[in-house]
């Protein structure tokens, strides 16, 4: 009995200053896996889609699509930055990369998302402006207008996580808790978790559901007016009382869709963070929590750009071209053997 516990033991590295690394059995490493390289997998190949189609064709180079090119070049950084390595770290309960990796990766797990969560923002605002002040948007927001705001949503990220990093000890090592050989954790005092939880939570979310509300408002109130004129040119109540209501259904649930699936993200990850004293980042709940942040990476691009027909269509016109490149170079092949 001692010598089978003795063998289910095992050290992340070869050195008496190792941590103990968690074994699993053979069926629990191949589902985690499965499923960690899955939710990569869709992060990566779904933000790639709307880079490319927004980036590919000139009739998308709008403020408001470059706002969405901006989000998925973040979010596509999660997938194909953070993620691999915070999937080694929660199945594999170690970290090979060392000190000073640790250090960037955990500078760059919050400089990423924070940028995504300032992008959601901004995508907000413009909404709001589209919808409740179009005559402003039309002649105040241009490219190089919206090019400005992203850059700066990009360094404040930049700028704003560095110095969380570094006031909380992760940076210049006075806080560093590395216990053993293979640890790669985090450490955050409380009142950094307040702090973070005031500019990364409540006032992006703030932000997002007031200028909802408004846009709701704005949307149902068109809607109405809209089936009213209808109502007098036609004298058809029963109809043009439909149109309304399904458009404020619709409004209703695109942007009830938007918050929720942040909120759901988001809070959890807080309110464990408020809960207790340290952020423990290599506890089972923690590393959940933490691919519930990634999950919002990966369902962005369907909630932004899957829902829209321009989309749609780049996509299709996309893979068109794939085909018909491929078809050519095929015909191209068989003419030379000819």
């Amino acid at each position: 009995m001692e010598q089978s516990e003795i063998q289910a033991v095992e050290y992340c590295f070869e050195s008496n200053s190792s941590c103990l690394k968690e074994v699993r059995s053979t069926a629990v490493y191949v589902v985690m896996y499965i499923f960690t390289v899955a939710v990569v997998m869709l992060t990566v190949c779904g933000n790639l889609v709307v880079i490319i189609s927004v980036s590919h064709f000139k009739q998308l180079h709008t403020p408001t699509n470059f706002l969405m090119l901006s989000l998925a070049v973040a979010d596509f950084l999660v997938g194909a930055v953070v993620m691999p390595f915070s999937i080694i770290l929660l199945i594999e309960t170690c970290w090979y990369f060392g000190e000073m990796f640790c250090i960037i990766y955990k500078i760059l797990y919050f400089f990423i998302i924070s940028v995504s969560i300032g992008n959601v923002a901004c995508i907000a605002i413009d909404r709001y402006f589209v919808v409740c002040h179009p005559l402003l948007y039309s002649t105040k927001v241009t490219v190089n207008v919206t090019a400005a705001v992203i850059l700066l949503n990009w360094l404040i990220s930049l700028l704003y996580n560095l110095a969380f990093m570094y006031f909380n000890g992760n940076i210049d090592g006075t806080e560093m808790l590395n216990f053993c050989l293979g640890d790669c954790l985090l450490f955050i005092t409380k009142s950094g978790i307040i702090i973070d939880l005031l500019f990364t939570l409540i006032l992006p979310c703030s932000i997002m559901i007031t200028l909802y509300f408004k846009i709701f408002v704005v949307a149902r109130q068109h809607a109405r007016a809209i089936s009213s004129v209808t109502e007098q040119m036609r004298s058809a109540d029963g109809d043009n009382n439909k149109i309304s209501t399904k458009s404020e259904r619709k409004a209703a649930k695109t942007l009830g869709i938007l918050v929720i699936v942040f909120l759901l993200c988001l809070v959890p990850y807080y309110i464990c963070s408020l809960a207790l004293e340290n952020v423990d980042r290599t506890s089972l709940l923690f590393s959940l929590l933490s691919w519930l942040l990634y999950f919002n990476s990966a369902i962005n691009p369907i909630i932004y750009a899957l829902f829209y027909p321009w989309f749609q269509k780049s996509v299709k016109l996309i893979v068109t071209l794939k085909i018909f490149k491929i078809e050519s170079s095929l015909i191209n092949v068989f003419s030379k053997d000819i």
